[in-house]
């Protein structure tokens, strides 16, 4: 069993600061190179105070005056548009990168799954890696043996347990990390959005186990999605970040409500690099607009903008419209199920567009969410909550009803198109 503290709090944030340069090279280390070179005790302390706190030319914060303090058994929520500095966040606190300024306090051995990738020797063997990375947390054999069976079973790994992880596909190979970093015992649990890439059973089987060991084992959680049901079923607090800066700290429901109710002022849409498969959705736009307002009964034109390296067949676009305050899907359409379309992206740029022919939903805020899939498989990237829009008043009445209920409660007519450059 992890060990209880009696202090007061189990992480404390004390205005942690992190200062990148435009088109900079950040080295990456994995989380077993960090952990195996810091000193292996229950509290680490991760600070910096002697760099300059001005921005000179071409540098930007990342992370701006953050603080904040759990206690053990917190589940902590951190959500905000991409580009906030979620991630960034999460990899001071795992000690894979220094704050630039402030001070960052761990009071016990941490569990981190941040990238798929993190933590594991590729060359070792997924057996070989249960016991490495139960080693750099300072477990002793015997112990990790007392977890074996628990963590294979729960990975569904049995079969290539002597196999070097560098051959497992994405999805073994993170259900195999996830189950390493829950089952050890580590005091604080960290994971990133990561869990995204795993199919819809593997997700909630993952949020599950987080919830398990939070009750039965007192673990303190950091858990970054933008999943705002895992986010609202999982944690008891909640920060919201901005631009680098804590701009909530609460409530769960009142930092969701907060981030769904408060327009997002970006003037530019993030790209987000989907690493797995070597591309970058460059941009997404709705009617040309990252932002505003949209007329019921009118056309919706949705335009993702893709740029691979290489050439991917097979691949399925999923987009997802909800409602703010409602659970589930108001519509969704995937290329594969829907037009029974298979999605070729080829090197360079490519413009996948959806043309909703009549927007016909009633009116309020709604979140855009991607998803590209291998379809009928798994997700190679997955958010529900890109970024909101809201629908004007409208009497229009949802007389349609979805013949694919898995894909919205509310069908509409429209249409899938690609173009290469």
């Amino acid at each position: 069993m992890p060990i209880l503290f009696n202090m007061k709090s189990i992480i404390e944030v004390n205005h942690v600061s992190k200062k990148y340069k435009y088109g900079e090279f950040q080295p990456y280390y994995t989380l077993r190179d960090t952990l195996a070179a810091i000193v292996r005790t229950p509290l680490q302390i991760f600070s910096q105070n002697k760099r300059p706190s001005v921005l000179r030319k071409g540098e930007f914060w990342a992370l701006k005056d953050i603080s904040f303090k759990l206690n053990q058994g917190d589940v902590l929520g951190i959500i905000g548009p991409n580009g906030s500095g979620k991630s960034t966040l999460l990899k001071v606190l795992s000690q894979i990168t220094p704050p630039t300024r402030g001070e960052a306090v761990l009071r016990g051995r941490v569990g981190s799954l941040l990238e798929v990738g993190t933590g594991f020797q590729q060359e070792l063997t997924g057996r070989e890696n249960i016991y490495l990375n139960g080693a750099i947390l300072g477990m002793k054999r015997r112990e990790i043996n007392k977890k074996f069976d628990e963590i294979v079973n729960f990975a569904g790994v049995e079969k290539f347990l002597d196999t070097p992880v560098k051959h497992y596909s994405s999805g073994m190979y993170m259900r195999l990390a996830f189950a390493v970093a829950a089952h050890l015992d580590s005091e604080i649990l960290i994971v990133d959005e990561v869990l995204a890439v795993g199919d819809a059973e593997f997700q909630k089987k993952s949020l599950g186990k987080m919830g398990e060991i939070t009750r039965n084992e007192g673990r303190t959680i950091l858990f970054v999605s933008h999943n705002m049901t895992a986010i609202k079923n999982l944690c008891n607090k909640a920060i919201l970040l901005q631009k680098g800066q804590k701009v909530f700290e609460g409530s769960v429901g009142s930092a969701i409500d907060k981030y769904t109710k408060t327009p997002d002022i970006r003037k530019k849409f993030v790209p987000i690099k989907v690493s797995e498969l070597n591309l970058i959705i460059k941009q997404i736009t709705i009617n040309e607009y990252l932002h505003g307002k949209i007329y019921p009964g009118k056309p919706l034109k949705i335009d993702i903008r893709i740029l691979s390296k290489e050439n991917l067949k097979g691949l399925g676009i999923n987009l997802m419209i909800s409602q703010d305050d409602i659970n589930g899907h108001a519509f969704s359409s995937d290329t594969k199920i829907t037009k029974g379309m298979d999605i070729t992206i080829k090197k360079g740029e490519n413009h996948v567009t959806c043309l909703i022919n009549s927007f016909d939903l009633s009116s309020g805020r709604y979140r855009l969410g991607l998803g590209i899939d291998k379809p009928f498989d798994k997700y190679y990237y997955l958010n529900e909550n890109l970024f909101y829009f809201d629908v004007l008043e409208t009497t229009l009445k949802h007389s349609l009803v979805s013949t694919l209920p898995d894909y919205g409660r509310v069908y509409m007519e429209h249409e899938w198109s690609i173009e290469n450059d």
